[in-house]
């Protein structure tokens, strides 16, 4: 214990603790990231098998167009069934039906998440050199096989962050686009049926059971 310097430990230990910051920068990148995808969808639910959107009034939102630049599926729903919904108004003020958007990137692909990653890589490099430059200015073998040792478990535990960035984003053209126009012949018998029945959407059906 003795034979080990000062000067190793506080580099050994600066290391982990930027191991641990880069860490926590990914970490609370990814709850931002998941916590503003769930603010925008509101009490919207997407249902992976029928690639659709189930909103609170038990309506459906279909994909509609695939937009390249910024990597998202954008989901519509049917303006007649939309513009005829009891809260229309407090969902959306356009009468081309209600757009939830759905990033095809998954964490961390996305350029908002890959932009935070970078930053948590950039300081385990830091983590690293920290030790590494540590052990060459001290003078004793153990001080320098902490140093270096440290070095090592710093840049093993920064290999999850850095694995992600080696990958390239989803490739566009793998992606399933289906319009909306495609989708409405066979769901217009559908959508005429709910236009016909008010108690179609779900708020009509929690008033009738209230009252």
């Amino acid at each position: 214990m003795t034979a080990i310097e000062i000067a190793a430990w506080l580099g050994a230990g600066y290391g982990v603790v930027l191991l641990l910051v880069a860490h926590g920068i990914d970490r609370l990148a990814q709850r931002s990231h998941n916590a503003l995808e769930r603010h925008r969808t509101g009490g919207f639910v997407y249902h992976e098998s029928h690639d659709a959107w189930l909103c609170p009034e038990d309506q459906w939102l279909y994909p509609k167009s695939f937009d390249p630049e910024n990597r998202v599926m954008r989901y519509r729903g049917l303006p007649l069934v939309c513009n005829a919904c009891p809260v229309k108004e407090t969902c959306t003020a356009s009468d081309a039906g209600r757009e939830i958007k759905r990033p095809v990137d998954t964490w961390p692909a996305s350029e908002s998440a890959r932009f935070h990653r970078g930053i948590a890589c950039s300081v385990t490099v830091l983590a690293v050199l920290f030790p590494v430059v540590t052990a060459l200015t001290v003078s004793t073998w153990p001080s320098q096989a902490l140093a270096l040792g440290t070095a090592v478990l710093v840049a093993i535990g920064s290999l999850p962050l850095w694995s992600h960035l080696r990958h390239t984003p989803v490739d566009p053209h793998g992606v399933f686009v289906q319009s909306l126009d495609d989708v409405v012949a066979e769901r217009a018998a559908a959508a005429a049926a709910a236009a016909r029945k008010r108690s179609h959407y779900a708020s009509d059906r929690r008033a009738t059971h209230e009252s």
